[in-house]
């Protein structure tokens, strides 16, 4: 246990979920066949190994990857490239969007992806859920994320990225507290009075070593750790994505 009386870190406690399944309009034609996190990187990858390169790499071997769109070429590509031994529980499985008795609405957003999904994570023993973007191009220790976020006794842990004006009217903008608690966020924000107030002081910009003269912003990855125990709360209401919905309120 933590001092905080929470359970100590390891990577037996994470789920990891994978979002899938971005059209990725902006990457037209690569995307005209297939989903965006299976547009080909490198030769023989796609943009999905990434993410669950980095899960593996951090002792994270359970893993889930919502799919929707062109989602064939992503398919294909996952179950041909991981497969885990009979003697360990890790898995690399896809969850794909589908219509039930109860539920004919296809994915809305990050949120109701998780939502019409939680009856499979819930069958696993887990304290802390990863959520991972399939579209992104980063190296990341998740170990360290998660580690902190324990360590915090944070509900919520949302990693993030110092980013310049002209990318912050792109990404869900933070302001914090000395504490690290998100005072204020907003989704791809435009007026330049809420830029203004939005600009991370000096003193933050010493903190995370940045020399930069510039003014910088406080961006969301997409990438949250969410404790098992507020996540169904959470998601106990129609609110469709975590970006633009969840974590603003």
């Amino acid at each position: 246990m933590t001092p905080s009386g929470r359970p100590a870190f390891n990577a037996s406690n994470v789920l990891a979920v994978i979002m899938g399944g971005g059209q990725g309009t902006r990457l037209f034609p690569l995307t005209k066949d297939r989903a965006k996190p299976a547009v080909p990187l490198a030769g023989k990858y796609r943009l999905v190994d990434i993410p669950i390169s980095n899960c593996i790499n951090s002792g994270l071997r359970r893993i889930y990857v919502l799919t929707q769109f062109n989602s064939a070429s992503l398919h294909g590509h996952i179950s041909r490239t991981y497969k885990f031994d009979q003697f360990t529980s890790g898995f690399v499985e896809i969850l794909a969007a589908q219509q039930t008795l109860t539920n004919t609405s296809w994915y809305e957003g990050t949120a109701d992806a998780v939502r019409k999904n939680l009856i499979h994570f819930l069958n696993h023993d887990f304290d802390y859920l990863l959520i991972l973007s399939g579209d992104q191009l980063y190296r990341m220790n998740y170990r360290r994320l998660v580690r902190q976020h324990v360590e915090s006794g944070a509900d919520i842990t949302v990693s993030t990225i110092p980013v310049g004006p002209a990318e912050a009217q792109s990404f869900g903008i933070m302001q914090i507290a000395e504490d690290r608690r998100i005072n204020r966020f907003e989704e791809k924000p435009k007026d330049a009075a809420v830029l203004d107030a939005l600009k991370l002081p000096r003193e933050w910009l010493n903190k995370m070593g940045i020399r930069n003269g510039g003014e910088l912003f406080l961006a969301s990855m997409g990438i949250y750790v969410f404790n098992r125990n507020l996540i169904e709360r959470l998601l106990d209401n129609p609110l469709s994505d975590f970006g633009k919905h969840i974590i603003p309120h």
